[in-house]
């Protein structure tokens, strides 16, 4: 039986120029990550992240800590939905993130804001399927994301930490509990920054074991380090 570690990234830049880049306190949730794992889990067979910056940066922070002196694969069928393009299609008048920005620090809560505006964009996205507008709708996602689950569990190795987002850790446990597929990213919604989701794979075969844990995160004893975004 192998294990399949799902990690969603650490916290990143929320309200940045730079959403891709880590927060100093997404930094410090990977570190925590990579030492709880060194005493709990050994060293894996394989690691693999998404293509985008704060994966790389979560993995080496964690693979450093962990001691665990291996570089990570890297597949982009692991990254993250387009927020941006969504939410744009979804709201023409803000067409690039200064404007978005400046319409949240309008708003009495700028992070509930966002989720509002960002769950509405994500519904309508999945709702239209292959007849979206985008230049990857959520049909084309699922079936990249699915993709990278079929090569993580048919490689055969024992032990693989992945280093990737909410959207395909939501997309994977939904194909895996066969859920429908609108429910999706309500699995993705409560995903902690650097909470471990794990799979099993038998011959090749994958199933769901446990979901958005943070036993890392627990362990500091502070409540600031369970985030969202």
């Amino acid at each position: 039986m192998g294990s399949i570690v799902l990690i969603r990234h650490g916290q990143a830049s929320f309200g940045a120029a730079d959403y891709d880049r880590l927060s100093p306190r997404g930094e410090e949730q990977s570190v925590l990550l990579g030492r709880w794992l060194a005493r709990t889990h050994g060293k894996p067979d394989r690691v693999l992240a998404g293509s985008m910056q704060r994966h790389h940066r979560t993995a080496s922070l964690c693979l450093e800590a962990a001691g665990v002196d291996m570089a990570f694969e890297v597949d982009p069928g692991l990254d993250e939905l387009n927020h941006e393009e969504i939410l744009r299609r979804h709201r023409p008048d803000l067409p690039d993130e200064a404007a978005l920005q400046a319409e949240l620090r309008a708003q009495p809560d700028p992070h509930k804001a966002f989720q509002a505006l960002f769950s509405q964009a994500i519904a309508g996205w999945v709702g239209a399927g292959s007849e979206a507008a985008h230049d990857e709708t959520w049909p084309m996602f699922r079936e990249r994301v699915l993709g990278a689950l079929k090569n993580l569990a048919g490689s055969g190795a024992q032990a693989t930490w992945v280093f990737t987002s909410g959207g395909p850790i939501a997309v994977m446990v939904q194909s895996l509990l066969q859920m429908p597929e609108e429910n999706t990213f309500s699995l993705a919604y409560p995903l902690i920054n650097t909470s471990l989701t794990t799979l099993r794979t038998v011959r090749g075969v994958p199933t769901f074991f446990s979901y958005n844990t943070v036993p890392h995160l627990q362990d500091a004893g502070d409540a600031a380090l369970l985030t969202h975004r």
